[in-house]
C-alpha cells in the first residue's frame, strides 16, 4: 500500500505542476483531453477553450529522460524557414512543459486512407519541402557521421537478433561494423542537411488552407541532427508504418533527383546505403520496445522493416556485406514473431 501511495502523490504532484503551469498562462479554464502516445515517453493533451479554440500541451520531464528544448529550439528554426512546425505558445523548460499549437489530425496517413487520389500529391509536397530544408544553413546539429551510424547499426544484433535467437554475434557484428563504416564513408558525401529523422506519414500533416511547402505541418523533430540529403528520404519512402507503392517511391526519387539536380548515380547508392542501415536500427528498436516496455504492436511492423532492409541489401553498393548479414539476421518467421513478441 505505501508503494501505491507513493506513486499517486508522484501522480499528483506532476499534475499540480501542470496546473501551475496552464494557470500561469492562462490556459487552466481549457478542457484537457489525451493525445495518441508516440514510441517515446513524451505525454501530449489537446487542450480546448469554450470557443472551439485549441492548442497542444507536450508533458516530457527530465525524470522520464525527457528535454523539452531542443523541440523549442528546432521549431523556430524551422518557422523561420517557412516551414509548419508548431508555434511555441508557452514554455518551461525546467518543468519538460510545452505548450505548442495544434496542427489538427489531419495526418497523411488519414487522409490517404480517406482518398487515395492524394496520396501522390501528399509524397509530392513532402519532398517539395525537403528540398527546401536542403537548401537552407544547417543549424548547429550534431553529426551523422559514417562511425556514428555504424555504431547505430548494432542494435538488429544486440536487440533484435538476441531476441530471436539469445546471442548477440558480437564477433560478426563488430568486422560488420568496420566494413560497414567504410561502406558508408564512401558513399555518404556532400555537404550536411538539416535530418528530421522520422520524416514519415504519421509525423506530417495535411494543411491545404496555407500556401506553398507550408502546407506540410512538421512534428516530432526534436531528434534532428545534420546527415546526408537522402536519408530523410528514406524515412518518408520506406516508412515502417505504412506500405508506400514501390512506384511512388521511385516517382518520389526521380522528383528529388529532378527538383535539386544531384548526381543521380551517388544519390541512389547512398539511399540503398541509409535504407539499409535505417532498417536495421529499426529492427533492433522494435524488439527493445516490445521486450522492455511491453508496446508488443510494433513487432507487427517487422516483417515490413524486413523487407526493406532485404531490398536494400540487392544494391551493388553493398554488395561486400549482403550474403553475410542475411546469415547473421534472422528472417521474421511466425516463430522468431512469436519470441519478438514474447
Amino acid at each position: 500500500m505505501e508503494h501505491t501511495s507513493r506513486r499517486d502523490h508522484a501522480m499528483t504532484t506532476r499534475e499540480i505542476e501542470i496546473a501551475r503551469f496552464l494557470a500561469a498562462h492562462g490556459y487552466s479554464s481549457w478542457n484537457a483531453a489525451p493525445l495518441a502516445s508516440d514510441a517515446s515517453s513524451r505525454r501530449y493533451q489537446r487542450l480546448t477553450s469554450q470557443t472551439g479554440d485549441s492548442a497542444v500541451l507536450m508533458d516530457w520531464p527530465a525524470v522520464d529522460g525527457g528535454d523539452t528544448r531542443p523541440f523549442a529550439v528546432l521549431a523556430e528554426y524551422l518557422r523561420a524557414l517557412g516551414v509548419s512546425a508548431p508555434a511555441i505558445l508557452a514554455q518551461d523548460h525546467a518543468q519538460g512543459l510545452l505548450l505548442i499549437e495544434d496542427l489538427g489530425d489531419a495526418l497523411f496517413t488519414e487522409v490517404i486512407a480517406d482518398d487515395l487520389t492524394m496520396e501522390l500529391p501528399l509524397y509530392e509536397a513532402a519532398v517539395d519541402l525537403l528540398v527546401r530544408l536542403h537548401d537552407a544553413k544547417v543549424p548547429d546539429l550534431p553529426s551523422l557521421e559514417p562511425r556514428i551510424m555504424a555504431d547505430m547499426t548494432a542494435l538488429a544484433f544486440s536487440e533484435y537478433r538476441y531476441t530471436v535467437l539469445g546471442d548477440t554475434a558480437d564477433q560478426i557484428r563488430m568486422q560488420f561494423e568496420q566494413r560497414f563504416e567504410a561502406i558508408l564513408g564512401d558513399h555518404l558525401d556532400g555537404d550536411m542537411v538539416f535530418v528530421h529523422r522520422d520524416f514519415h506519414a504519421q509525423n506530417l500533416l495535411w494543411l491545404p488552407e496555407r500556401q506553398g511547402i507550408a502546407k506540410v505541418g512538421v512534428i516530432d523533430f526534436q531528434d534532428a541532427k545534420a546527415g546526408h540529403l537522402a536519408y530523410d528520404l528514406v524515412s518518408l519512402l520506406q516508412d515502417a508504418r505504412r506500405d508506400v507503392p514501390a512506384g511512388v517511391e521511385m516517382q518520389m526519387i526521380d522528383h528529388y533527383i529532378r527538383q535539386t539536380g544531384v548526381d543521380e548515380s551517388r544519390f541512389r547508392s547512398a539511399y540503398a546505403v541509409i535504407g539499409v542501415q535505417r532498417n536495421m536500427r529499426i529492427l533492433g528498436i522494435f524488439a527493445r520496445l516490445s521486450k522492455q516496455f511491453g508496446k508488443h504492436h510494433y513487432i507487427d511492423l517487422v516483417p515490413r522493416v524486413w523487407d526493406h532492409f532485404e531490398r536494400g541489401l540487392s544494391h551493388p553498393a553493398l554488395a561486400s556485406v549482403a550474403e553475410e548479414l542475411l546469415s547473421a539476421l534472422p528472417a521474421p518467421t511466425p516463430e522468431a514473431m512469436e519470441r519478438l513478441r514474447a
